[in-house]
């Protein structure tokens, strides 16, 4: 339940959000659109009556659309009226237009001119002789070509006027054409067919999609005429109109041509005020929650929603059997039997129901109702989807081989076949296939032909069901005594189908898809690489397959460390169970904990077998040349209970390191292992692995608490600190990981960023795990991830967007916090916050990072990252967001392009100290070469042994930025 001051505070946002958003209708704004458009009106009125246009106007559109009779002497308009958005007071900026209806004379069509696209022909040379004169005008500073929702068959102009309008800069104006009571309501009944090259064996199809594409421009004006009356005097219902409207903008995949518009939401208030769902007592936010709610839920949406004529309670089964029959989701106009949602199709009306169902979790469980993730955040296809691909069809004469134009354009029909062949063979590894395919109208393609409309790339959205079923190496098919269905299943497969006997007995129809374990996650791209080259006219270089471009960040060698992981977690096993095993100590072992994060598969690089970390007298065999160095990993041990320990803090310490000592040495004595003991732990080396034992004693964690001036005592309490803190991650985050698998991969991506652009040093790699961890638990307005870049994409996100300054980040894995627990956090974060107006730079912890172990974000960012780091933090991680998205959505298949994401610029720093590569502990784990070329630069080339001092020199000598990297001995 939300409280009062949550409802205060997203009210006085929502204020906020409107006054930024909606347009000033003051006297003079509105008299700057008005001479825009008396500009237009002028141009438009100087066209001369009874001009003779012919195709030769735009002969290539003419000619693909198939038209033929489309000469005709052109009559000015009957009318110029503004509409959309503007006339209902609802225009949203920044994207702000004005739709100028401009209605068609009879006198330039045919009373058949319904037939063949005779229509849309005349239609389209009507606005080009308009845009001649428009382009003649002074007021007029250019006129370019669009289209209505992406409907190329009915193209429309944008005007962008002379005048600048100071409010909005980008101000446009569109044309739109209207075409009232120009053809007889009947002859385009869904039922008909009035393409006559649409048959099937002489038998002629209906088409319902051309009809619509007709009705919409007969009935546009009558629906301005409807929506005013509803909105005009109506503020709330206006307001939530563009609450909406925003909502929609931020998601990209919904806010389109086959889903949803602003005209389709005003359409959808309507229809809730009319049936009186939407009473005139509500605010804004209501509206819009009654609203999301009714688009989530409501089972109207299985019949069709219907504007009746009032003392009508039901609108007849055969009227709306056609609809039904003929589109997946029905708005049925209030004047006739027209579907104003003809364009949506049912996956974007799922993915619409999808988005709303999230947004009504965000405004239950976000802070504030949920007013960032539902308007601020942006959910676009490279955020939202699991899998992106991209098809470049350029050139591609397959996609309109049938033509451009029957019922439906090809462009909508080549969808659908891509989206049919993927469903067909994902099957249940996809929760959902997103198929748009954007077409950009242009001056060329009105003149040249249609077939230029293939230059952008065809974008397909896969959402992964789950992983387990991502990832699956076999697909069973139908029995093989299904004959009909084994032979559907061949077809399809061909020569990927084998017929196979599994365990249960059961022969059956199969595909497999071998694959080494760390690679199964491009499994999915391997078969939708297969279906796509199989079934449709594309080559492999034209498919983008957007899942493992950034493998080659976590390669060691040719292959992913994280496959070796299971010899070590073989040898922790046989050290945990020999450590249980030793009886000559006074206390027995009683846990044994792993604390490093290769036990939790976060590690970018887990340690491979060692030869010098073996046991005595065993051969290691070794893969590669090993590393210089051996990389210990901490394990922390606890005895059994018992009331004989010291109460004295430092005796307590000397206990801990008797009894390391008297560890190592039975450990050495009974099974032969080497180990090396200090006085705070001892180093064993199992099967390869070198593993640093530490006891933890709950009653250090009582140091926490003391006060003292001892700085022996606050250095014990501060290694018991750690090593707590350490455990409750460890555990943490290994609960986590077995829930989300993509968990693994996205954190070492993220680390290996980190490290990549230099700030492993202010920012630990247990914080790292935490902010991963975040986007997992809290993905709203998301789902969870369930691939590696789009989970590193939210990192960088979160990393870079994240208001730091004003907000703690909450990172409950267990669901531990209680109401108690979080308002000590907040209590805890409000006393960080106290010295922010007096110094903006003294606030610390900059991050505040808080957990149920660590309501106080004292364990990991206490220091560091500071004011500057993060702010620096934060800058590298939204330029690297911006470039992985443009990648991801762009056509851009250069790897160079994606090694950019962790290649920092060293101009940035005062002086560089290189290393020699053959120095260096793990130089295989460099991804590139150290780049010299980055201006005037100092350049100190020196070995290992002379880094610290000349790193302390330099230190001392200047308050500076430092850089080490690694040069290369080629």
């Amino acid at each position: 339940m939300e409280s009062v001051a949550d409802t205060n505070s997203v009210d006085l946002k929502v204020t906020e959000l409107l006054k930024e958003v909606q347009l000033d209708y003051s006297p003079a704004f509105t008299k700057e659109v008005d001479d825009a458009v008396s500009a237009i009106k002028g141009a438009i009125d100087k066209i001369p009556e009874n001009l003779k246009v012919t195709a030769d106007e735009a002969p290539g559109f003419v000619r693909d659309i198939g038209a033929d009779k489309v000469e005709f002497e052109f009559k000015k308009p009957k009318s110029i009226a503004v509409g959309g958005s503007y006339a209902l007071q609802c225009s949203v900026k920044p994207e702000v237009n004005v739709d100028l209806l401009v209605r068609l004379p009879k006198e330039c069509f045919h009373e058949k001119d319904y037939l063949n696209y005779r229509y849309h022909a005349k239609r389209c040379l009507y606005l080009c002789v308009i845009k001649k004169f428009l382009m003649s005008s002074s007021l007029i500073q250019k006129v370019e070509w669009s289209t209505l929702q992406n409907e190329v068959r009915k193209p429309v102009l944008i005007v962008y006027p002379g005048m600048k309008l100071v409010e909005v800069p980008e101000f446009c104006i569109r044309i739109i054409p209207t075409a009232p009571s120009l053809f007889s309501i009947p002859k385009l009944h869904l039922n008909r067919n009035n393409v006559r090259a649409l048959n099937q064996g002489g038998i002629p199809q209906a088409t319902p999609k051309y009809n619509s594409s007709i009705l919409e421009d007969m009935f546009i004006e009558d629906m301005e005429e409807f929506l005013k009356k509803t909105f005009l005097g109506w503020k709330e219902l206006q307001e939530a109109l563009m609450l909406l409207k925003v909502w929609a903008r931020q998601r990209t995949p919904i806010y389109a041509y086959d889903c949803l518009n602003g005209f389709l939401i005003s359409v959808i208030l309507s229809y809730l005020a009319d049936r009186d769902r939407i009473k005139k007592s509500m605010k804004a936010m209501h509206i819009l929650r009654v609203t999301l709610n009714f688009i989530a839920t409501s089972e109207l949406w299985k019949h069709g929603l219907y504007f009746m004529p009032k003392g009508q309670n039901a609108i007849p089964k055969e009227k709306r059997l056609p609809l039904k029959e003929s589109f997946p989701v029905v708005i049925c106009s209030p004047s006739t039997n027209f579907n104003l949602a003809f364009r949506m199709t049912g996956v974007g009306f799922l993915e619409l129901q999808d988005e709303s169902a999230l947004t009504l979790e965000c405004i239950k469980k976000g802070r504030d109702c949920g007013f960032e993730e539902i308007f601020v955040t942006r959910v676009d296809y490279p955020a939202k989807y699991d899998h992106i691909i991209r098809l470049n069809l350029k050139g591609n004469s397959k996609v309109y081989a049938s033509g451009f134009f029957l019922d439906d354009e090809c462009w909508r029909l080549y969808e659908q076949k891509v989206h049919n062949v993927l469903i067909q063979g994902l099957s249940d590894r996809v929760k959902t296939v997103r198929v748009t395919w954007r077409n950009m109208l242009s001056e060329c393609s009105i003149k040249d032909g249609l077939s230029t409309l293939n230059a952008e790339p065809l974008l397909i959205g896969i959402s992964v069901s789950s992983l387990d079923k991502a990832f699956r190496i076999v697909n069973i098919g139908p029995d093989a005594d299904n004959k009909e269905e084994a032979l559907k299943f061949r077809k399809f497969w061909g020569e990927k189908a084998e017929l196979r006997r599994f365990k249960d007995g059961k022969i059956a129809e199969s595909t497999v898809w071998e694959s080494d374990q760390w690679k199964r996650h491009i499994i999915l791209k391997r078969i939708s690489e297969y279906v796509l080259l199989r079934h449709l006219s594309v080559s492999k270089e034209n498919i983008m397959h957007i899942v493992d471009q950034l493998d080659f960040s976590l390669l060691y060698g040719t292959e992913d460390p994280i496959s070796s992981s299971g010899s070590l977690l073989g040898a922790f096993e046989i050290l945990s169970k020999q450590l249980r095993l030793i009886e000559d100590i006074p206390l027995k072992v009683s846990t044994v904990q792993p604390l490093d994060s290769a036990f939790r598969f976060s590690s970018v690089f887990p340690p491979e077998p060692h030869p010098l970390a073996n046991e005595k007298g065993t051969f290691l065999r070794l893969r590669s040349l090993p590393p210089s160095c051996i990389r210990p990993l901490e394990v922390m041990i606890q005895l059994e209970g018992s009331g004989n320990w010291p109460m004295d803090d430092v005796a307590i310490e000397k206990t801990k390191s008797a009894f390391l000592l008297k560890i190592g040495e039975s450990l050495q004595n009974n099974w032969g292992m080497t180990c090396t003991a200090t006085e705070d732990d001892v180093d064993v080396f199992v099967s390869g692995y070198a593993f640093r034992l530490k006891i933890w004693h709950e009653r250090g964690l009582t140091l926490l608490r003391r006060e003292t001036g001892n700085d022996q005592v606050k250095q014990v309490s501060n290694m018991d600190r750690e090593l707590y803190f350490r455990s409750q991650h460890s555990s943490m985050i290994n609960g986590l990981q077995g829930c989300y698998a993509a968990y693994g991969p996205v954190v070492r991506l993220a680390k290996r960023w980190v490290a990549s652009h230099l700030f492993s040093a202010c920012l630990v790699e247990e914080a790292i795990e935490l902010l991963v961890a975040y986007i997992f638990l809290k993905p709203l307005p998301f789902n969870a991830p369930s691939s590696r870049i789009t989970g590193f994409l939210r990192f960088l996100r979160l990393l870079a967007d994240y208001d730091w300054t004003f907000s703690a980040l909450v990172v409950d894995i267990n669901n531990d916090l209680t109401p108690n627990d979080e308002k000590e956090i907040s209590d805890n974060f409000m006393s960080s916050r106290k010295t922010y107006e007096e110094n903006v730079q003294s606030v610390n912890p900059a991050m505040f990072l808080a957990t149920a172990y660590d309501k106080a974000s004292e364990a990991w960012t206490r220091f560091s990252p500071n004011s500057m780091e993060l702010k620096r933090l934060m800058a590298y991680a939204g330029s690297s967001a911006n470039l992985l998205t443009k990648l991801i959505s762009e056509d851009h298949n250069d790897s160079y392009r994606w090694e950019c994401l962790f290649k920092t610029p060293l101009n940035n720093y005062d002086a560089v100290i290189l290393l020699h590569g053959d120095k260096l502990p793990y130089p295989q784990r460099l991804l590139f070469s150290s780049e010299l070329n980055q201006g005037s630069l100092s350049y100190l080339n020196v070995c290992m042994a002379t880094v610290l001092l000349l790193f302390s020199l330099l230190l001392w000598q200047c308050n500076t930025q430092i850089l080490v990297c690694a040069k290369f001995s080629l």
